[in-house]
């Protein structure tokens, strides 16, 4: 990595992130990355001279949201005026390449997700040639926040990464891109084809997670199922990490159905740090839609699949993602999948309108379902999905959970149980408690998917 000269200053950055959780991980790369380049690390209100906004362009709506906030920024004053510069990184510039260019002038630089490594670089180039114009005034008041801290964060600046906020959870990325090239997906082209990360690197990862704070290790990739070092999958990885940090609770999101084998059920239940919490995103129910989507399975394969994984966790939490409006899709396999989820019980469940997107298989064919149509399919889904979860949710009134104290809201203790995933699923609303504790609680009272509890004497 190069760096400036001891007698150049050091430009400021801000780093707004949107999207899922890949990106949250990829930003606090980048932020690692800034930090140990020598620059300084601000808020956008602070006024810092370069602003990076990681993308996400997964479908048109986060396209639209990505370009809307590029366009918002543009137009603060010291955008407007030079003293500062908009960076675009992550899956927009990845997706669109050199189209953006001429359609956001405004923006200094555009990093795709294959860049990001060199991003320390890519804004000292950008900061050497116009240091006149930034707000190199602001540099040397930005190290107090940050590096009061820092010694507490060398472990994962050891390891390339940097969080934005302190939070007893973090998210463990296990692979990057995908291979499954979905009928109707956009990530294969915007990440590239599956890679796992070695197991030697995400233990030391997990090792400056758990170091830092982390009492719950998330983890995540486009498919966690197809995690593989040599002859290890991701059974023998949940098994080191369960127990390397037995105090540490291993939640797996993002598992596809065909991954789920009696060998990965047997190793959750053996150790009950592993969370009993399994994220299937099944996508639909009909036999026909799932092969037009380039994917397998049917209504009646996948219920097989449920029973087998409650027979082996009988307390187990599931969540789903489906899609309804697919080309093609009928009134009747419509209401396959409405039956599909009154039957399937699931806990959670992601419901998505379909999105035609430029460059699929899907998105250029001609059946294409109407917007009004998919919208209210989806709809109608979200109301069934909704009555099961929230009855699930009043269920637990009366029932001992353990819970992970997370944060405050409203100067009042939140948290989760195993049954919760971070940022996705309800959350358990406490009497007392301090972020980072784990305690039993009793379940007063359901709000919709949030519960609330006192801690049990």
């Amino acid at each position: 990595m190069s760096s400036a000269s001891a007698s150049q200053p050091m430009p400021s950055v801000a780093i707004i992130t949107l999207g899922c959780a890949k990106n949250e991980v990829d930003s606090e790369r980048m932020r690692a990355r800034i930090v140990a380049a020598g620059m300084h690390l601000l808020g956008v209100e602070e006024h810092p001279d370069f602003v990076i906004i990681n993308t996400c362009a997964f479908i048109t709506e986060a396209t639209e949201e990505s370009v809307n906030t590029i366009i918002e920024l543009a137009d603060l004053p010291e955008v407007v005026s030079g003293r500062c510069r908009l960076m675009v990184a992550g899956c927009l510039p990845a997706r669109y390449g050199a189209e953006l260019a001429a359609e956001l002038p405004e923006v200094t630089a555009f990093v795709p997700v294959e860049d990001e490594p060199d991003i320390a670089d890519i804004i000292l180039a950008a900061f050497s040639a116009t240091i006149p114009a930034l707000n190199t005034n602001t540099v040397d008041k930005t190290s107090s926040t940050l590096d009061a801290t820092l010694c507490d964060l060398q472990p994962l600046l050891d390891v390339g990464r940097l969080p934005e906020s302190e939070r007893p959870w973090a998210y463990l990325k296990i692979a990057e891109g995908c291979s499954r090239h979905c009928s109707y997906c956009t990530i294969p082209k915007i990440r590239g084809p599956y890679r796992s990360v070695g197991l030697k690197e995400l233990l030391a990862e997990a090792d400056a997670l758990v170091a830092c704070g982390a009492r719950e290790l998330v983890l995540i990739a486009q498919d966690t199922g197809l995690w593989r070092d040599g002859g290890l999958d991701l059974s023998d990885l949940l098994e080191q990490l369960a127990k390397r940090f037995p105090d540490v609770w291993l939640r797996v999101l993002y598992l596809q159905p065909s991954a789920i084998s009696d060998r990965l059920l047997k190793t959750m239940l053996a150790y009950p740090n592993i969370c009993r919490y399994l994220d299937i995103p099944l996508q639909h129910a009909s036999a026909r839609i799932l092969k037009d989507m380039n994917r397998s399975g049917s209504s009646q394969e996948f219920l097989q699949l449920l029973q087998t994984i409650r027979s082996a966790l009988p307390d187990v939490v599931l969540r789903t993602t489906v899609m309804t409006g697919f080309p093609g899709e009928t009134r009747q396999e419509s209401q396959e999948l409405s039956r599909f989820i009154m039957e399937a019980g699931f806990d959670y469940v992601g419901v998505f309108a379909y999105s035609t997107e430029q460059g699929t298989i899907a998105g250029e064919r001609t059946d294409q379902v109407p917007v009004r149509t998919r919208r209210a399919r989806a709809q109608r889904l979200r109301d069934i999905a909704d009555q099961i979860g929230f009855d699930k949710a009043e269920q637990s009134i009366g029932k001992q959970f353990e819970v992970l104290v997370t944060e405050y809201e409203d100067g009042l203790p939140i948290g989760r149980t195993q049954g919760q995933a971070p940022e996705a699923d309800g959350v358990v609303h406490l009497d007392r408690g301090i972020p980072g504790e784990r305690l039993i609680v009793q379940i007063t009272e359901s709000i919709c998917y949030d519960l609330e509890a006192r801690v049990a004497e």
